[in-house]
């Protein structure tokens, strides 16, 4: 796709999906360093600070549903935001000044891998603007029955719908009785290993349990331009400057008017967005038995 059809479709869509940015070598050495991961996941019990694991997790046989902070964990992952072609795509979509808010690798193991239900990220963490996009790298085939991301085509430029249950706590979902003509819209990003998808942070997506017996692995980044500051705080700002992948820092930030809802009292399961979803009551998506 041409640079000004890609970032014309963006603006339309509130996403794009690029193929091939991610070359076979790469995507191997990936593949490498993510079995190496879940096999040290046998060492673990519980949650820890790099694995959040599914229900059925046991040491003898490891179940990942999510790697943390991946950047940090290999310099494999931080090589993929930094490469090239992944930085021509984000500087075309969201200009020179970028930087990293953060990352996480999803795995969806064949057969019971877990969805995630309909959310915006935005909800998560707002910011002074919405320039912030979340990248995500298919390190496998992803098709309709192994639980690709699905997207609300538009849904970038409506409301911010409620994340909050009926405790009043966030719990990192919306209630799907409320959107229902929205997800009949939805559209599955899907294509082959290597392919990128680039969604806005205010668009409305999903995933569905994994119910095929091929794995789906989506490694994730969030990207900010860098004027726009978190509406929680900063806690460490040398850290806030070390995440810029390009431009300078700056302590001015952007202010638009974008709608808000802050996430906050939090939610009552701390941790990754599955803690936070498995505190709710209402669900769109099948689970898997454990």
């Amino acid at each position: 796709m041409a640079p000004n059809a890609l970032s014309s479709a963006y603006r339309r869509d509130g996403f794009v999906v690029v193929p091939d940015l991610l070359g076979p070598e790469q995507l191997a050495g990936i593949r490498r360093v993510i079995a190496e991961l879940v096999a040290a996941a046998a060492e673990v019990d519980t949650h820890t600070a790099v694995y959040d694991l599914e229900p059925g997790h046991t040491r003898a046989q490891p179940q990942v549903r999510r790697i943390k902070q991946p950047h940090k964990v290999h310099p494999a992952f931080d090589a993929v935001v930094r490469s090239a072609p992944v930085m021509a795509v984000l500087t075309e979509l969201l200009g020179a000044d970028l930087r990293l808010h953060g990352s996480k690798l999803n795995m969806k193991a064949a057969h019971y891998g877990s969805p995630v239900e309909w959310h915006q990220d935005w909800a998560f963490y707002p910011h002074t603007n919405d320039d912030i996009l979340a990248i995500g790298v298919m390190l496998d085939d992803m098709e309709l029955d192994n639980g690709p991301l699905m997207v609300v085509p538009g849904s970038h430029k409506g409301p911010i719908w409620n994340h909050h249950g009926e405790d009043g706590r966030f719990c990192g979902l919306i209630d799907p009785a409320d959107i229902e003509a929205e997800i009949a819209s939805a559209v599955a990003l899907t294509g082959r290993a290597g392919t990128m998808s680039f969604h806005h942070v205010r668009a409305l997506h999903g995933s569905a349990l994994n119910t095929s017996s091929r794995s789906r692995n989506l490694l994730l980044y969030e990207v900010a331009a860098a004027d726009a500051w978190p509406l929680l705080g900063v806690a460490d700002l040398d850290d806030f400057n070390r995440r810029l992948l390009t431009g300078r820092p700056t302590i001015e930030p952007r202010l638009t008017a974008v709608p808000v809802r802050l996430p906050l009292p939090p939610a009552a399961r701390q941790g990754s967005i599955y803690e936070n979803q498995a505190g709710a009551e209402k669900f769109y998506f099948q689970r898997a038995a454990v």
